[in-house]
């Protein structure tokens, strides 16, 4: 009985290795290639769910980043497969991507602080004008009046 129990216990032991290393594929997307399509394959699913600037909701952005780095989804899959076989290098990939989403996020929050900046200066500055009955007069009561000022002066 123990050297049944044995056996089965090498037998699972044997039978756990790690056999997910594939051979690299022919057509494998570059590296800097992948992290660039999946930053814009992130990006495409995270936008699935909003409307764009029509008011309508496109079902599936992910045939426009296909189309954008001239891939099919196969030659995608063989290369993620080949990719996430190799933990050490994906997770480098990884955290590029998240890098580069967290970059883009960055410079997003900062260009719509800018033009939030621009539209309150812009309400500001039509607030004083309106406010300011002088500037709302017609030009030519402005010179009479500060015509009639000199006169005095002098």
């Amino acid at each position: 009985m123990k050297s049944f129990f044995y056996i089965c216990i090498g037998l699972l032991l044997v039978s756990c290795t790690s056999n997910t290393i594939y051979k690299k594929p022919e057509n494998l997307i570059p590296k800097d290639s992948m992290i660039a399509l999946l930053t814009d394959m992130y990006i495409a699913s995270s936008a699935k769910n909003q409307k764009n600037k029509f008011l309508e909701r496109e079902k599936n952005y992910m045939i426009l980043v296909y189309e954008k780095y001239k891939i099919d989804t196969t030659r995608f899959d063989i290369s993620n497969t080949y990719y996430t076989s190799q933990v050490d290098e994906y997770t480098e990939i990884l955290k590029k991507v998240k890098s580069n989403i967290d970059s883009l996020e960055l410079f997003y929050r900062e260009l719509k602080k800018a033009q939030d900046s621009i539209k309150g200066k812009d309400k500001i500055l039509k607030d004083s004008v309106l406010n300011n009955k002088e500037l709302l007069k017609a030009p030519e009561e402005l010179i009479e009046r500060d015509y009639k000022e000199l006169e005095k002066v002098n």
